[in-house]
């Protein structure tokens, strides 16, 4: 029987592919991250499980939640209130996360190249470089990744 961490990984798994996110149990395992496994307030009280930040004017098909965070900036960890997208569920992340990364590929190299990804360490590689501004994001996924990897095959 699976544990929690399990469940939230299979979950999301599931969600990110009905909703067209490549590499969803990849995915999966940055929405563990970003939302300290489905339990923080921005994933609980805002469906938004990888810290979508909200654009001016507001993204289409979402809300918006003000909410405190810690940004890692000039090599230190400082504390601020953003605007963050918030979702109906979780299958309008996941799609608005791809949408998020098709709209600024132009702008943000990285993303073109997570797109074009032919594994998923390589688009977890190269999303992380603009997705975060904590320094070991990649690193921290893929090692979520490693570590449950074999739920997906058994799935």
């Amino acid at each position: 029987m699976p544990n929690l961490n399990e469940e939230f990984l299979l979950k999301a798994a599931a969600t990110a592919r009905t909703a067209g996110h490549i590499w969803s149990e990849y995915a999966a395992c940055e929405a563990a991250l970003e939302s300290a496994w489905g339990a923080s307030t921005l994933a609980t009280k805002a469906n938004n499980l990888f810290g979508q930040k909200q654009f001016h004017p507001p993204y289409a098909g979402t809300g918006t939640i003000t909410l405190p965070t810690k940004e890692f900036l000039h090599g230190a960890w400082i504390h601020i209130n953003a605007e963050w997208m918030s979702f109906p569920d979780w299958e309008s992340c996941f799609r608005t996360r791809m949408d998020v990364l098709h709209h600024l590929s132009h702008e943000y190299p990285g993303y073109a190249r997570a797109l074009a990804a032919k594994d998923g360490v390589t688009f977890i590689r190269e999303v992380s470089v603009v997705w975060s501004t904590g320094p070991k994001r990649a690193v921290e996924v893929l090692q979520i990744y490693s570590r449950y990897k074999n739920i997906f095959i058994a799935a």
